[in-house]
């Protein structure tokens, strides 16, 4: 199993780093605005979306573009003892790709930050395995090739449509209406690309409205999970344990310690 050494999130619109680890890899997900990268002398622009796996001994710096807020992820670790059985770990260039399952990769790197953050038992283990199942889904991106524009569209489409109806019941056969194709073709397409089922990123969606509500609102649970078109509330956990890995009440004691 690979070890990470670092998690960390940046933000903001002034930043720079310079460095070159001869022990540890680095991954960076940007998940809102851009920044640029210097990787052996050259440059590499990052986006939402984008990934970087920097290997071990490569010197790189990167800064921010003036005036324009970021935020990304990064991840150190190292491989040592271990057989790489993922081509991409054992690449000896910089790795860059737009990831189609991103949200996917979102909400595992999300889980291997908090549970770096919060440390609790045996959280080095769950990260390390968490980010080896990111590492795995990129991989498997990379393999098939970056999927076509025609391709990426459509999916964009369905995945807009869930977003501004993620509370409604959605299907196959809606979504295949949304691009003008049969509902099994907007199902298989859907899930080449995102790398989650129609279903499961439906409930994605609004677990993180769930997220925020629970936090931010005076709703109760299960308004909260009826306002989301949750009516077992008892499933409604399930599913959210399921993504988040924590309970809905955890989130409710965060609110009142903000209160």
């Amino acid at each position: 199993m690979l070890s990470i050494q670092h998690v960390r999130q940046d933000h903001g619109m002034n930043g720079f780093e310079e460095k070159c680890s001869p022990d540890q890899i680095s991954f960076v997900l940007v998940t809102y605005g851009t920044c640029v990268y210097w990787v052996q002398g050259k440059k590499v622009i990052l986006e939402k979306g984008d990934a970087l796996l920097i290997p071990s001994g490569f010197p790189y710096y990167w800064k921010t573009v003036p005036t324009v807020m970021h935020s990304k992820y990064i991840v150190e670790f190292d491989c040592k003892g271990v057989l790489p059985l993922l081509p991409v770990l054992a690449s000896r260039q910089a790795v860059h790709s737009k990831i189609g399952c991103y949200e996917l990769v979102l909400e595992r790197m999300k889980r291997v930050n908090t549970q770096w953050l919060d440390k609790p038992s045996y959280y080095d283990i769950y990260a390390a395995a968490l980010f080896t199942e990111i590492m795995t889904l990129w991989n498997r991106e990379l393999d098939r090739g970056a999927a076509s524009p025609e391709k990426i569209k459509h999916v964009e489409a369905m995945k807009l449509y869930i977003q501004q109806n993620y509370r409604s019941k959605i299907t196959k056969e809606v979504l295949g209406d949304v691009i003008e194709r049969s509902p099994n073709h907007a199902a298989s397409l859907f899930k080449a690309v995102t790398g989650q089922t129609i279903s499961e990123f439906v409930h994605a969606q609004r677990i993180r409205t769930a997220e925020y509500l629970l936090t931010e609102s005076q709703l109760t649970v299960g308004e909260i999970s009826e306002y989301l078109g949750y009516s077992d509330v008892s499933y409604f956990h399930r599913i959210f344990r399921g993504i988040t890995g924590r309970k809905p009440s955890d989130d409710l004691d965060e609110r009142k310690r903000l209160v």
